[in-house]
């Protein structure tokens, strides 16, 4: 199977040649043959050894008829998902209470459960949902968190819930609440191909395929609005870079340059967009003001130069390029536009990105001939390999920092990683009927 990742050697063409041509045809090259049009399927494969133990009861249903959603199915999915909670199977729950009244501790104990969640939901005029709650501590007998929230779609406010709880007992903003957006790619025969972009709820549900297309979807980058996401797609004659929005669908060519287009990535105030353009001769770093319509060029290097990613401030962006000779991960300054080296642990590093904190860098890393997905410290200057796997690419950092989702190969079938970013929690998330790629997670939506 040939490799996708831009800095592969071809003996028959030249270095250069190559970058180009493996980017373009990236996904193209993929040796599938189901379809993955399905919503993912979650799979905790690791999680932590002193796990929190959580009670979850089934939330009361006041209103007529059958509740849409188990809201407390929900919210335990999302907290497993963590890998730090294990929540009480509720077969076993001695009793199921709803209001604190109703709540005796000591059944509570004598299952383990160091934490309580409990809860009522109604349906108000209008259709929309209100959800009432209270987490108890259950050592202490106490109350430690009580909110409600309320909407039209039940998943929607389970997993606001979840956020809730999970930011409570960790002291770290959730992410359940966040979306992904990923490729798929199905083998039609005869030679051809269909590529969709999915876009999903984190845990997988609500999955619509945004668009559809013949030829190769590449790079997918969401807006900070959490609305709009920047993509590669060959439409036409030639690779160009378009923006949709995820809710209606609309979407909008922003270039279509001669040669490359490539690697969108937006500024984390949403102003502008950093992309790969070869116009002027080699692949290089250049940025899009969306009011003026203004590129400006920031690198110039007769080798390559891709992959922009910004950082969380928003001051510089950091890139792959070959300019040491092999691929390495440079970061360009905005302001003065000087360039520095920052990855100097074996001969390639590439896919950039830096955690919303700015301290840590995700990138592609190749040892042994093998990928894997590490993790530089900026600030100490540690380096960790993250994956066991070992074609695994396309990282994307979760909104909190905790968690970062990739593209791996498992029984030559393309399957979605994630692994926690201390490596205690190893989650996988395989389509049911195909292989996947190109995963981006969104950032926060509230």
């Amino acid at each position: 199977m040939e490799k996708y990742l831009d800095f592969e050697l071809n003996k028959r063409s030249t270095y250069k040649a190559k970058m180009i041509l493996t980017y373009l045809v990236a996904l193209c090259c993929w040796t599938m043959v189901q379809s993955a049009h399905a919503e993912l399927v979650v799979e905790v494969t690791q999680g932590f050894d002193d796990a929190q133990s959580v009670a979850i009861v089934p939330f009361e249903w006041k209103g007529s008829g059958r509740v849409p959603t188990d809201v407390a199915s929900v919210v335990a999915a999302d907290l497993h998902r963590s890998g730090q909670f294990r929540p009480i199977d509720r077969k076993r729950m001695l009793s199921r209470p709803s209001q604190k009244n109703q709540v005796y501790f000591r059944d509570w104990r004598v299952l383990g459960a160091e934490f309580l969640l409990i809860g009522r939901l109604d349906r108000e005029p209008g259709g929309r949902y209100l959800v009432e709650f209270e987490l108890f501590d259950v050592l202490r007998g106490v109350v430690v968190k009580r909110g409600n929230a309320s909407g039209k779609k039940l998943r929607a406010i389970s997993h606001y819930i979840s956020d809730l709880v999970y930011q409570h007992l960790t002291g770290v903003k959730g992410a359940f609440s966040t979306h992904l957006v990923y490729v798929t790619m199905e083998q039609l025969g005869k030679g051809k191909q269909l590529f969709k972009l999915h876009h999903s709820d984190a845990d997988g549900f609500n999955d619509v395929v945004i668009l559809r297309s013949p030829e190769p979807i590449l790079s997918p980058s969401w807006a900070p609005n959490g609305r709009d996401v920047a993509y590669v797609s060959f439409e036409g004659t030639r690779p160009g870079i378009y923006i949709q929005n995820t809710l209606t669908g609309k979407k909008q060519k922003i270039t279509g340059f001669p040669g490359l287009n490539g690697a969108p990535s937006f500024s984390p105030d949403g102003k502008e967009l950093a992309m790969v353009l070869s116009k002027d001769g080699n692949p290089e770093i250049y940025t899009m003001n969306f009011s003026s319509g203004k590129l400006t060029r920031l690198t110039n290097y007769y080798g390559i130069d891709t992959e922009p990613s910004w950082s969380p401030d928003g001051r510089s962006i950091i890139f792959t390029s070959n300019r040491g000779g092999g691929p390495q991960i440079y970061r360009v300054d905005l302001a003065s536009h000087k360039v520095e080296r920052l990855t100097f642990t074996g001969n390639y590093n590439a896919r950039p990105s830096i955690t919303p904190d700015g301290r840590f860098l995700i990138m592609v890393h190749r040892n042994g001939g093998v990928f894997h997905i590490a993790v530089q410290d900026l600030v100490r200057g540690s380096f960790d390999v993250l994956t066991e796997t070992s074609l695994d690419e396309s990282p994307s950092v979760a909104p909190n920092g905790v968690m970062v989702i990739y593209a791996t190969q498992r029984h030559g079938k393309g399957v979605l990683e994630a692994v926690s970013m201390d490596k205690r929690v190893k989650v996988r998330l395989p389509s049911s009927k195909g292989h996947v790629r190109e995963p981006a997670w969104s950032p926060f939506l509230y």
